[in-house]
């Protein structure tokens, strides 16, 4: 039961004809009793809470950043009206800031035997698993003196997905990727490459790809087309240890790491190679394996949906080892991880041997542009201090890449935005060298 404004309003100004006109028991007898028995009879009048149906609808997912709708039909089975208050309760973070209190509440009035559809509006402010919790209906009486008050559980999740902010990059590297492949003007010759088709010579073309026994056959002169190989394998692995917890700007390490593994994977897939998912830490968090290319891209923003970083030191052994279980042939293995000098000194170095023996592999880390910052501020001693500190820093970060370099391995070091498109990029040049 829930008493409304309008009753404490009559019960103030009872009270004060009480206080001032009547001061007896019967002055409150006169006042109180009516007022009773109008909120009893509200509260007989009101339709019942408990007998309301409930169902839910509309979208289940959403990328992180957009709104998205939630249906939620009320069916009132009972012979009175319903006139109600409603309350459609949800995770804080499933609501834009400061939009919970009035996009949760609804007003809605329901005739006897019939239904109402509500819309209840969300834009979730983090990734994941959002679930509605009760939702809450006072039913008032005629009166509206007084309601009746009641919760159901209506379970309904919507999942928030990576943003992919790094998609608008897609299309020049996909340009970019139509003249590898030779369906430009513009065509390219890599070790490694597979010939594709036979063409007329244009000036300009390289001497050097002129198909002189095709040229006779055809009495013309005819160079070759060569395209980037396909259908090779491409491992993306993202370390969800205590390094991608670390946060740059508002966001984690592993969230920027997340954008750049999308957009490859976009890219990696129209260029024709199979992409593959692993998040580890301690052990294997997410795999995503065997996708065709019109399946890869949901498959791997519904795996990152609910992956968050682990608070614990990666074991970078049994990450080795799942990934060479996972690529047992030469595979483009793309290592999503930090460049903090002792994880990788004592666990990724001693690793590298069985990992650079058959597979290409790249090496790509979120760097905090906020050193770049603290290492150019000289204002106050306070500030030398932290310059100094920033500047050891960007040195260990270009020592540990060094080392990797020289073992081998492609390493990038990029802020959160230009991680992305470096990556990318990245492929690409291998693709067109025909190193994959």
């Amino acid at each position: 039961m829930a008493l409304t404004g309008r009753t404490a309003l009559i019960a103030a100004l009872g009270a004060l004809v009480v206080g001032l006109l009547l001061p007896s028991w019967a002055g409150i007898g006169a006042v109180g009793l009516p007022l009773l028995l109008a909120v009893l009879t509200d509260l007989v009048l009101a339709a019942p809470v408990r007998a309301l149906r409930f169902e839910r609808g509309g979208a289940t997912t959403v990328r992180l950043g957009d709104p998205v709708d939630v249906e939620l039909s009320v069916t009132n089975p009972s012979r009175r009206p319903l006139r109600a208050r409603l309350r459609d309760a949800w995770a804080p973070s499933a609501w834009a800031p400061g939009t919970a209190v009035p996009g949760s509440r609804h007003t809605l009035t329901v005739p006897a035997g019939e239904r109402r559809r509500l819309t209840t509006s969300l834009a979730p402010t983090r990734r994941g698993d959002h679930h509605a919790h009760r939702v809450t209906v006072r039913s008032l009486g005629p009166l509206g003196l007084a309601a009746r008050q009641g919760s159901h559980q209506v379970p309904w999740t919507v999942r928030a997905l990576p943003p992919f902010t790094s998609r608008k990059h897609l299309p020049s590297r996909l340009a970019r990727l139509r003249e590898l492949d030779g369906r430009t003007s513009l065509l390219s010759r890599g070790q490694g490459t597979e010939f594709d088709s036979l063409r007329e010579y244009l000036p300009g073309d390289d001497v050097r790809s002129i198909d002189w026994r095709a040229s006779a056959r055809r009495n013309t002169v005819a160079v070759r087309t060569w395209r980037p190989e396909r259908d090779r394998h491409v491992l993306i692995v993202l370390d969800t240890g205590r390094t991608s917890a670390g946060r740059v700007g508002d966001a984690p390490r592993l969230d920027a790491a997340l954008d750049a593994a999308l957009l490859l994977a976009a890219l990696a897939t129209k260029a024709g190679d199979r992409v593959d998912l692993l998040a580890h830490d301690l052990h294997a968090r997410r795999t995503v394996l065997g996708r065709s290319a019109s399946e890869v891209l949901p498959a791997f923003t519904n795996a990152m949906a609910t992956l968050e970083p682990a608070l614990v030191q990666t074991d970078l052994r049994a990450l080795t080892s799942a990934t060479l279980r996972l690529a047992p042939h030469r595979s483009l293995i793309v290592l999503l991880t930090g460049l903090d000098a002792d994880p990788i000194e004592e666990g990724l170095l001693p690793q590298l041997p069985l990992l650079t023996k058959r597979h290409e592999v790249v090496l790509a880390s979120v760097a905090d542009p906020r050193l770049d910052e603290l290492a150019a501020t000289r204002g106050t001693v306070q500030d030398i201090y932290g310059a100094a500190a920033a500047e050891q820093t960007r040195a260990d970060r270009t020592r540990t890449a060094a080392r990797l370099t020289r073992r081998g391995i492609t390493v990038l070091d990029a802020p959160p935005a230009a991680l992305p498109p470096a990556l990318a990029d990245t492929y690409l040049a291998l693709k067109a060298a025909g190193r994959l």
